[in-house]
């Protein structure tokens, strides 16, 4: 097995309390409070926020351990049979406030990971990530994007060009939530010394107040980007829902996912009542979070606040000041393990048995997302076809297929197109998507390697590695398109480039079984014979 020392990524982003300083000097006392808040402290350096601890996956046979070395936050992983070492990573930054769980970022040649393993706050353990639990073998390294980053860090830049998760710059310039996440642009507004006006969230209208918070806290079953927009562009002020559109299987719990508040508070009667005067920010103070002992009287004010009837001030359960132990109980987010979540139907008499009755209907319905449009819910049934529901195929391919003329300058839904076509043995539409694709975007992951495999399968192996070296420059850390491409080098005689593929991928992935196995396998390569 191959020992790997990440080259440490050495960290660059600036902490709040830095990149808020600035904000300090006019509004100190609301900057000390924050500072203690869940959104600033939602990541950070590695080694400022370390959980150190061993953890043994019985089902992979890896032992992880989590460790401070030197000053430096140390990932490793082993044999559990042999201790035999495996990977040695450096930590660079957490990400999570510690509520719920904490995981680790680190970075290869500009390529930056997830840990496969996360510290959760409510057994104060390790465990592995969701999904990877009954993995057999080591899982492959997981690449962080940054979309997944900008719910936690600050200025969260777009990768390179045409690749997954490599960062030739910073990815993100921030750790933590900044004020400018919520407050926009701050410059005019401090060279005027506070005359320029500044986004103030409790001074929009409802839709655009209410899409910063719903920006991060909200996520349904399923969101995607709108054509042609990036949800790292969305800025305070702005409607989220030109960015993303987001959708929910009809008759779907709202207590069985994560990141649910926004819409289960829809269904609340509190914000039925109350109509657009309600918003997140009525109950949470997002520069403020109160102290365990605080905890009730702080949320207890809050509901006194509309509920102002002497009965419910006076003699409402004087003996339980906790409103939210009964009337927003925690309850088990079904796809995030160990965590509880709070139900945020504020029901009058909560039913836990209503929890698990709940049923899934198999229609998308948009939430939050007015103006979503046919090619948007086309995206989304694909989306969770990639995601491994394969009944949603029939829905996503309809869709898309009724949608070319309006999709001819979608690069995201071309590529789904052709991805279709080629599955449902329609090579030439495929190839025909997957072209147009690359006239709109040279560097297209997606078109370059599903176009370049398709090529392979017809025997157009210059052609097809062409492509597939062009893709792989910049993803030398995804398995199956180093596979690939080994592959196809093979079948044209290329031994050695073959072999120098599966090595370069082998950097990220020292354990990977079905790399290792494909380099064993392609002891000799044999030119095709000229026909």
């Amino acid at each position: 097995m191959l020992l790997v020392l990440a080259a440490e990524l050495r960290p660059q982003a600036t902490p709040v309390r830095q990149a808020d300083a600035t904000c300090a000097r006019c509004h100190a006392s609301l900057f000390r409070s924050y500072l203690d808040t869940p959104m600033a402290n939602a990541s950070g350096l590695a080694a400022e926020n370390l959980k150190t601890a061993t953890f043994v996956h019985n089902p992979s046979g890896v032992t992880y351990s989590v460790s401070n070395g030197n000053g430096k936050a140390v990932l490793e992983a082993r044999d559990s049979s042999t201790s035999m070492p495996i990977g040695k990573w450096t930590l660079s930054y957490f990400l999570g406030s510690g509520h719920l769980g904490i995981t680790y970022l680190y970075s290869v040649d500009h390529y930056l990971f997830e840990s496969p393993v996360a510290w959760y706050a409510a057994s104060r353990s390790y465990d592995m990530k969701p999904g990877l639990g009954e993995m057999r073998e080591r899982p492959p390294a997981l690449p962080m994007e940054s979309g997944c980053l900008r719910c936690h860090m600050s200025e969260v830049q777009a990768s390179d060009r045409g690749t997954i998760n490599r960062f030739q710059a910073e990815a993100f310039l921030h750790t933590g939530i900044t004020c400018e996440m919520c407050h926009g642009d701050s410059s005019e507004h401090v060279r005027s010394a506070g005359k320029a006006a500044i986004v103030n969230p409790a001074r929009l209208e409802a839709a655009s107040r209410d899409s910063i918070c719903i920006s991060c806290h909200l996520e349904g079953d399923v969101s995607v980007e709108r054509a042609g927009r990036s949800a790292l562009d969305y800025r305070p002020g702005e409607l989220i829902s030109s960015y993303l559109a987001y959708y929910v299987r009809g008759g779907a719990s709202l207590t069985a996912r994560g990141v649910s508040e926004v819409e289960q508070l829809s269904q609340s009667t509190c914000k039925r009542v109350s109509g657009d005067r309600m918003s997140c920010t009525s109950c949470h103070n997002p520069h403020f979070t109160p102290a365990p002992t605080q905890r009730a009287a702080f949320f207890r004010a809050r509901c006194l606040a509309c509920h102002s009837q002497a009965g419910f001030a006076i003699s409402h359960h004087p003996e339980n000041p906790d409103c939210t132990s009964c009337h927003m109980p925690r309850t088990g987010a079904e796809n995030i393990p160990h965590v509880a979540w709070t139900d945020h139907r504020i029901l009058r008499q909560p039913d836990k048995r209503a929890f698990a009755a709940a049923t899934s209907g198999d229609e998308l319905v948009p939430i939050f997302s007015p103006g979503a449009t046919t090619r948007d819910l086309a995206m989304a049934y694909y989306k969770l076809l990639l995601e491994g529901e394969r009944s949603y195929e029939p829905r996503a391919w309809e869709l898309l297929h009724r949608q070319q003329d309006a999709i001819a300058n979608d690069a995201a839904g071309l590529d789904a197109l052709g991805n279709l076509s080629a599955e449902r043995g329609d090579n030439q539409a495929a190839e025909q998507a997957f072209r147009r694709v690359l006239t709109l975007d040279p560097s297209d992951l997606t078109a370059l390697s599903n176009l370049g495999t398709l090529l392979a399968k017809q025997g157009r192996l210059n052609d097809s590695m062409d492509l597939l070296r062009k893709a792989f420059g910049g993803n030398r850390d995804v398995s199956g398109l180093a596979m690939n491409l080994a592959r196809v080098e093979c079948m044209a005689g290329q031994s050695e480039a073959a072999h120098e593929t599966l090595r370069d991928a082998l950097v990220y992935n020292p354990d990977l079984k079905n790399l290792r196995q494909l380099n064993e396998q392609l002891t000799s390569c044999n030119a095709p014979k000229s026909r």
